[in-house]
């Protein structure tokens, strides 16, 4: 269903993605799902907080991610 959802960020770099992109990949989410480019207005109260919870979520997950073998976590093991 979301084959063309594009990545916010190479799998090593969680930290780079930026509230912008994740906010944009929220938002294509949510017209995918909903299968409207816009709503219509009566809708908008609901898909716009849609695409906020998404893009919470996603902040949460790109913060939570350990990606092993990165070069964040090779410079901490050096400090």
């Amino acid at each position: 269903m979301c084959r063309s959802i594009k990545t916010l960020r190479p799998p090593a770099q969680p930290e780079e993605a930026t509230e912008e992109e994740m906010r944009a990949a929220a938002l294509q989410y949510v017209r995918k799902v909903s299968g409207f480019r816009a709503p219509a207005e009566h809708n908008r109260e609901v898909f716009e907080r849609a695409v906020d919870v998404i893009a919470a979520a996603t902040a949460d997950l790109l913060d939570g991610l350990e990606v092993r073998g990165s070069a964040r976590g090779t410079a901490a093991a050096r400090t």
